[in-house]
């Protein structure tokens, strides 16, 4: 099942994904796909907000993860930008944060596309294309078991 929400700012992008994260149950994986300046932070900080985090939520681009907590779970926020293949993935263990039977929380990663080979086959990809300077099309898209609950 598809859902596509057209945004027509930064403010719009976040109130999505914030009324997103409050429909939720984990444990889910969240794959975050566009452009560079498409809006996955901006998209992950609304999610954060609607999941009950009140830090400030920034890119992990360096570190290619952050972590959160809230009353509902552990937030695993990976950006995946600077990653050159799938071994490299699995050299710094990042398979544990995407078995589903433990995870604890909600994993979001941006730049997904760089790990297609870790990701479980239940997730949700959102795609986030970028109309113009501040309008975005907001596509959820869930995979594998997630469409048929």
């Amino acid at each position: 099942m598809k859902l596509e929400i057209n945004t027509n700012n930064d403010h719009e992008t976040m109130l999505v994904a914030e009324k997103f994260a409050q429909t939720i149950n984990p444990p889910l994986v969240i794959s975050l796909v566009g452009d560079l300046g498409a809006g996955k932070t901006t998209f992950t900080k609304g999610f954060a907000k609607g999941f009950g985090i009140e830090e400030n939520i920034t890119s992990p681009t360096f570190a290619i993860l952050n972590e959160y907590n809230s009353k509902r779970g552990e937030l695993f926020h990976f950006d995946l930008y600077r990653l050159h293949d799938l071994e490299e993935a699995y050299a710094m263990g990042f398979e544990e944060y995407f078995d589903l039977t433990k995870l604890r929380g909600v994993v979001l990663v941006e730049w997904a596309e760089n790990a297609k080979g870790i990701l479980p086959m239940r997730h949700v990809e959102v795609k986030i294309d970028k109309l113009n300077e501040n309008q975005r099309k907001i596509t959820l898209d869930a995979k594998g078991e997630v469409a048929k609950k």
